[in-house]
């Protein structure tokens, strides 16, 4: 005799009640669309993101290391690290030890780097109104409620960045 699954379990009756259900289905299908379409210029989404970080904080004219960009983009210094270590292979970013803090990676984009970023800027811009056009003139409080959130959830720790070995 098979047993039978108990929906009772769940706080709701359907899973499309659960705001974290849909925003791991919508998040899962954006990214998939930004990884296909950047994978015709050889980069992921991650890759992207970090080179996009980087052309942007490069503005400010300060040093960017490791930590500041990964602070940035929300994302793991670990996974910063290794995946900038992919990007300083293919000569889009340099790293170099910082000269005012030697466990410091400090990052500038090559001139390679700065151009595909800028077609992957394009690339990006696109996907993103074309995915968020249903949302029309409601797209600003779309963005105030995801910052909101963020906000709220800022105090979850990131992991220390690594020591140069």
């Amino acid at each position: 005799m098979t047993r039978q699954p108990d929906n009772r379990i769940f706080p709701f009756e359907s899973p499309d009640d659960s705001s974290g259900f849909l925003l791991w289905q919508v998040s899962n299908l954006w990214q998939r669309k930004m990884n296909a379409e950047l994978s015709n210029l050889g980069l992921t989404h991650v890759q992207f993101v970090l080179l996009a970080g980087i052309v942007w904080l490069s503005s400010a004219k300060e040093t960017i290391t490791q930590a500041r960009l990964a602070a940035h983009a929300k994302t793991d210094i670990m996974m910063t690290s290794k995946v900038l270590r992919a990007l300083e292979k293919r000569g889009l970013v340099k790293r170099e030890t910082d000269s005012r803090d030697t466990r410091a990676k400090s990052l500038t984009i090559t001139p390679d780097g700065y151009e595909l970023s800028l077609e992957a800027i394009k690339i990006v811009d696109k996907i993103d109104n074309d995915f968020f056009q249903n949302l029309g003139e409601q797209v600003g409080d779309f963005n105030h409620h995801l910052l909101s959130i963020l906000g709220r959830n800022k105090d979850i720790p990131q992991l220390e960045e690594p020591e140069n070995p």
